[in-house]
């Protein structure tokens, strides 16, 4: 019996020392790794924090496409305020609640540890704080052994030196281990919740907390009971610290656990792909495409272009023209479909335009005095030394109205105006508005540009189409922001891809006359209208299918054919192209944006109150030289005799244009001659208040035109 005492005292005694001994390296491991940290006074090796996936991000933050570290890792770029507080809340109960009170290593943490490992002769807790974790992901390395833990604990004194404690806990948002190639909570919760860690479920963020523990054996896409069994930990964790109930424990405990990774996103493809090659050392790419609207527009043209066949693609454009920023870019109906070609990016490929350049050569006509959409023009067949165009429809339709031709789109009545103009002049407009056409070998351009005999890009059109909308003033496509306000405020004003000073596709009258025209054209069937004003075009062969619209805001241009270039039998602009376009209207905004009014100087009149001049229009160069256009008498052109003319608004001039007579000219005002008229043709005059006015011009042999309006 004596001998079983002392037995007895000498095991108390050995593990008496032994707890000593524990305690010992309890309180003298912090106090040297500290002493270390001090002396070394170096800047810890946070490089690897910095290393993260490069993202594209949309107009308000929100994540189109990310790609995988060099090492093949998803590691995202996160925030603290990025995170659901709740995630932050129980990571910080369950791994280290002290977290902003110690200094890197916390001996209360290690007592409890070594007293635990005395008592049940196994580790039941750790003494890690987050601050080692981090310090133990930043050197890539798992030591278990005593060595190890000191110098975790030396790395985590110089990173509680060096940087602060959000700055921690940011490292070990974007590093901790989340199972197979997920690093970071951002990550993890796109790879297994699909979505941004911004509002998260309490199941969803406990789980995110528990699997770094040990992200082999937990992660839920492999061992889902696994990850429940730590799930439910957390949770007991975080009613223990008073973080959620225990009712919201129990629902969070029957909350599904995921049992397969999700896609991460792969919006805008073709765009993230040319901006990154754009500026390849940027980790983060910031676009003005909206993520809604994009992801629509992808599922529209996926299904569209399914709908009409194998083969076939389709490409939209969304801009805002008040600012040129483009909203939405879908280069193809399915990115990932080889079949289709998926991976070209047609918004920016070279093809035929068809009819979608005659507004432009109406507009131009407009501008230039020689036409107005009431002048009536002949479609009947006509040649062009070797050149005779045809209709669509093979047929003719005598006498029909501008307005007419356009809306119905005739080939021949554009031919004879763009003849009248001079190919050179539509070609030279382009080019002085940021749109450089491709001419077929590079030569003279011959009046077949008007029906599509030229090269074009479809972001062409969208920018040429918002140049109208915007009343004739040319804006550059904007696809990145020249500055994010911070907090997902969406942007500011960019003008880093927009054209310097003003420039105009078409004057502001001309433009509306455009717009008044096309914003009656008849919709396609089997489609809800829209106030919206739209042309479609198809080129020659079948080859490709275009619909360019636009309200008040938005832009919007379509594209459909075979990536390949090879004809598709029927495939034309109104059956193929138009749809699409009037389904994506609604998907960009719910409402139509109310068209511009008329700008001052806009002639509202039918045919048969036009001037002369303007009543029919005059085919030939020969026809305005000869006969009696050689001298013909001055008479005012607009505004015509007894019209009403709308003041755009206070301050706001009138423009006055006169036909023929000698130059120079003098205008009169209720008899008084107007100051600054110049002796021009075309004048603007500043009216002093409304009501009706008399206007004469006098030219240089005496010959007078007058016309009485009212002013409203």
């Amino acid at each position: 019996m004596l001998f079983g005492l002392r037995n007895s005292r000498v095991d108390i005694a050995s593990r008496l020392r032994k707890m000593a001994g524990l305690l010992l390296l309890l309180v003298a491991l912090p106090v040297v790794g500290f002493g270390i940290g001090a002396a070394i006074m170096g800047r810890p090796p946070i490089a690897r924090g910095d290393h993260v996936s490069t993202t594209v991000l949309d107009r308000n933050g929100q994540l189109l496409r990310a790609f995988t570290t060099p090492e093949g890792r998803w590691r995202l770029p996160v925030e603290g305020r990025e995170v659901d507080p709740r995630y932050i809340a129980m990571l910080l109960a369950f791994e280290d609640r002290r977290f902003r009170m110690h200094w890197g290593a916390d001996p209360i943490a290690f007592a409890r540890a070594t007293w635990q490992l005395v008592r049940y002769r196994r580790l039941v807790s750790g003494g890690s704080t987050l601050t080692m974790q981090v310090a133990r992901l930043l050197e890539g390395e798992h030591e278990r052994s005593a060595m190890g833990k000191v110098r975790q604990t030396i790395r985590a004194l110089q990173l509680e030196m060096n940087l602060s404690k959000d700055e921690v806990l940011r490292l070990y948002l974007r590093l901790a281990p989340f199972g197979g190639n997920i690093e970071g909570v951002r990550a993890a919760s796109w790879a297994y919740f699909g979505k941004e860690p911004r509002r998260l479920s309490i199941g969803e963020a406990a789980l995110l907390v528990a699997l770094p523990q040990s992200p082999g054996m937990r992660r839920p896409d492999r061992y889902a009971g696994a990850a429940r069994v730590a799930r439910g930990r957390v949770l007991a964790k975080a009613v223990e610290s008073g973080i959620i109930t225990a009712e919201e424990a129990k629902r969070a405990n029957a909350e599904t656990v995921p049992t397969q990774r999700a896609e991460f996103p792969k919006l805008a493809a073709h765009l993230a792909e040319a901006e990154i090659a754009r500026l390849p050392k940027v980790s983060v790419h910031h676009l003005t495409v909206s993520r809604d609207v994009q992801a629509n527009l992808e599922t529209l043209a996926r299904g569209h272009a399914r709908s009409l066949g194998e083969k076939l693609s389709a490409a939209i454009l969304v801009v805002d023209h008040r600012t040129g920023e483009v909203i939405a870019h879908v280069g193809s109906s399915d990115y990932f479909d080889a079949s289709r070609l998926g991976a070209i990016d047609m918004t920016q490929a070279i093809r035929s335009p068809g009819s979608t350049l005659k507004p432009f050569i109406y507009g131009l006509a407009f501008e230039s005095g020689i036409a107005h959409p009431e002048t009536l023009i002949e479609d009947r067949p006509t040649r062009f030394g070797g050149y005779t165009p045809k209709n669509f429809d093979e047929d003719f339709h005598g006498t029909v109205s501008i307005r007419d031709a356009l809306a119905q789109s005739l080939n021949i009545p554009a031919v004879k105006v763009l003849n009248a103009l001079g190919p050179p002049r539509l070609i030279a407009r382009f080019k002085r508005n940021g749109v450089v056409p491709v001419l077929p070998g590079d030569g003279e351009p011959t009046l077949a540009v008007g029906l599509g005999g030229l090269g074009m890009k479809l972001a062409d059109l969208a920018q040429m189409y918002a140049a109208v909308a915007r009343g004739g003033e040319t804006v550059g496509l904007v696809y990145s922001p020249a500055k994010v306000v911070p907090g997902g405020g969406g942007l500011r004003a960019n003008a880093l891809t927009r054209p310097t000073g003003k420039s105009q596709m078409l004057s502001p009258v001309a433009a509306w006359y455009v717009t008044d025209i096309l914003k009656d054209a008849p919709t396609p069937p089997s489609t809800i209208g829209g106030r919206i004003a739209y042309k479609t075009g198809t080129s020659y062969g079948y080859r490709d299918a275009w619909a360019v619209g636009y309200d008040g805001r938005h832009t919007i241009a379509v594209w459909v054919g075979r990536p390949d270039g090879a004809s598709t039998a029927g495939l034309t602009g109104r059956a193929a192209a138009a749809p699409l376009l009037f389904d994506a209207f609604p998907r960009v905004a719910q409402s139509r944006a109310p068209l511009a009014g008329a700008p001052s100087g806009a002639l509202k009149a039918s045919g048969g109150a036009l001037p002369q001049p303007l009543k029919r229009f005059v085919e030939g160069i020969e026809e305005r030289t000869t006969g009696a256009f050689l001298d013909p008498p001055v008479q005012i052109a607009f505004p015509p005799d007894r019209s009403e003319v709308e003041l755009a608004g206070e301050g706001m001039p009138v423009v006055l244009k006169a036909e023929g007579g000698a130059l120079p000219l003098t205008w009169l005002v209720d008899g008084a001659p107007i100051a600054d008229g110049r002796g021009q043709r075309e004048i603007e005059w500043q009216p002093d208040g409304r009501g009706f006015v008399k206007l004469s011009v006098i030219d240089a042999k005496g010959r007078v035109d007058r016309v009485t309006i009212r002013l409203r």
